[in-house]
């Protein structure tokens, strides 16, 4: 999970590119998690920022073809041999996905392609992911008044032991849960001999910097915590 590597101080590429489509500013209600525990189960929802990060562990636990629905979106031209067919407005792209899927390929296409938003849906004995097809909406920064942000985007049902403490990291067990964060990028950080570079080099190496905020709300009682970083 990327926001368990911020709050380790592991900024490696993936964060990198988590954190791409951010631009200066405070982002308030990001990351939001909801979960309740129902006897040895966890129903989680969270927004469409982990949606990628879902797809990817639901994968890596698959052995063999899956049944997988949903889209993958994307601005670039992608080979995806087990899409459907392609949907495109506004320079959008959205490959449809409707099939029986090696969780290798989807693995693959991840790794080929980690810009893309994998709004991916399957069922495995242990692991019950739903995730909206749709592009998510873009991140802006937030403005005073905005509608309050709900945690339904994506929705898991797991007994994993292992998935829960990775989405709740540092945390006890629980009942219910609620985290919501807050980015404040205070600065980007341009690569040297950015002059030199096109526009599109300069954005995918620029940094952001900041802190991340995460409130977190565990049977009732309220905790703050924060990390800084510049990835």
């Amino acid at each position: 999970m990327s926001i368990k590597k911020i709050f380790d101080g592991d900024f490696d590429e993936e964060v990198h590119i988590e954190l791409l489509k951010f631009g200066k500013g405070e982002f308030n209600s990001k990351y939001l998690i909801d979960a309740k525990k129902q006897k040895d189960k966890y129903i989680i929802k969270t927004g469409a920022e982990f949606a990628n990060q879902l797809v990817k562990m639901g994968a890596e636990k698959a052995h063999g073809k899956i049944k997988v629905t949903g889209v993958i979106v994307s601005t670039l031209h992608m080979d995806i041999p087990f899409s459907n067919g392609i949907k495109q407005f506004m320079g959008i792209k959205q490959y449809k996905v409707d099939s029986e899927v090696e969780s290798s390929q989807i693995l693959d296409a991840m790794k080929k392609f980690p810009r893309a938003f994998f709004a991916l849906s399957f069922v495995l004995p242990d692991y019950e992911l739903k995730i909206k097809a749709k592009a998510p909406k873009s991140a802006k920064p937030s403005t005073k008044g905005e509608k309050e942000q709900k945690a339904e985007f994506c929705s898991l049902k797991t007994t994993d032991q292992k998935v829960v403490k990775e989405i709740f990291f540092g945390l006890p067990d629980f009942k219910e849960a609620s985290i919501r964060h807050t980015l404040k990028i205070d600065q980007i950080v341009y690569p040297k001999d950015f002059t030199k570079m096109k526009p599109e080099e300069v954005r995918e190496q620029s940094k952001r910097k900041g802190v991340i905020i995460r409130n977190i709300t565990i049977d009732g009682k309220d905790e703050t915590k924060e990390a800084p970083f510049e990835a």
